[in-house]
């Protein structure tokens, strides 16, 4: 199937507002960072930003980014706090949070306490100023590095880059016996576009083999016909090209694939209709591969 001639948009054909729709629908999901900060003066403010990602592993780097009001360019408070006290606490929410995660997103006036407003309670951080949400499950104390104005006007990103000096976690979100967060015990929240969230669950969760623990045979070594298939996808057929040479099958497990039950049935059903046999042994394939099976795939792919 032919890949369709995507919609060409320019962001200087369109409003930064109407531009912005697009990223955030598209660049998504999208973790969340609620910080949680505090100003000169002792005031406490707790915000959520979904720009926001891991930037270094050594030192441990966070990076997060407040824009500016789109109305007015003025600055929010976490900006203001961060440039006064260097310092912030980015806790992360699970799906028992997001309503009170989104409820601090609102617009309080400069001052109010955010975690009174939506019923969270502060802990005290042992290595900076602002405090932790007692209910996140993940917390990083961090040390504001740097902060980098990406614009001037309205809208404008402010890089906050925040270096990691201790960490908190729930001790029912870790894995057992080595580091690590269980992905199937954590069910953060993110963002998506509009007011859309997605939620981590176990049924949504798949692993995919990593390519620098091996090195596979690649797309442009696939046999033709596997490669140009109209019924692999491209994702069946990374599965293939990620198989090292070594690893392919040989002339005689080829052989031996004819006698595997299915195989068999389905090269003497379709023996006079080599298209169609050929078709099926495909399909055959496809489902293997869906279920993890790939060197059972190989062998029946290359079966004539």
């Amino acid at each position: 199937m032919p890949t369709p001639t995507p919609r060409a948009i320019s962001p200087a054909d369109l409003s930064p507002a109407d531009f912005y729709q697009y990223l955030i629908g598209a660049v998504a999901p999208r973790p969340i960072a609620f910080a949680s900060t505090i100003s000169a003066a002792g005031k406490v403010n707790l915000s959520p930003y979904s720009f926001f990602t891991i930037v270094s592993m050594d030192p441990p780097m966070l990076a997060f980014s407040p824009t500016s009001r789109g109305r007015d360019n003025s600055e929010k408070d976490t900006l203001r706090n961060v440039r006064e006290v260097p310092e912030v606490v980015i806790n992360i929410c699970d799906y028992a949070l997001v309503e009170q995660l989104s409820l601090a997103s609102a617009e309080y006036p400069a001052g109010v306490n955010e975690f009174t407003k939506a019923g969270l309670t502060e802990a005290k951080s042992n290595q900076v100023r602002p405090s932790r949400v007692a209910e996140c499950p993940a917390a990083f104390e961090c040390v504001v590095e740097q902060i980098i104005a990406l614009g001037d006007g309205p809208g404008h990103g402010n890089l906050v880059l925040c270096r990691v000096v201790q960490a908190h976690f729930r001790e029912a979100v870790l894995l057992e016996g080595k580091p690590g967060i269980d992905p199937l015990k954590f069910e953060a929240v993110s963002r998506l576009g509009g007011d859309w969230y997605s939620r981590l669950r176990p049924e949504n969760l798949f692993t995919v083999g990593r390519p620098n623990r091996q090195l596979g045979i690649g797309f442009d070594e696939l046999p033709a016909h596997i490669r140009e298939s109209s019924i692999l996808t491209g994702n069946d057929l990374a599965k293939l090209a990620n198989v090292e040479r070594a690893a392919l099958p040989t002339p005689a497990q080829i052989k031996e694939a004819k006698a595997e039950p299915m195989v068999a049935y389905l090269l003497n059903k379709h023996r006079d209709d080599a298209t169609e046999q050929q078709q099926q042994l495909t399909l055959l394939a496809r489902q293997w591969l869906a279920e993890g099976r790939v060197a059972e795939a190989w062998r029946v792919l290359l079966v004539e």
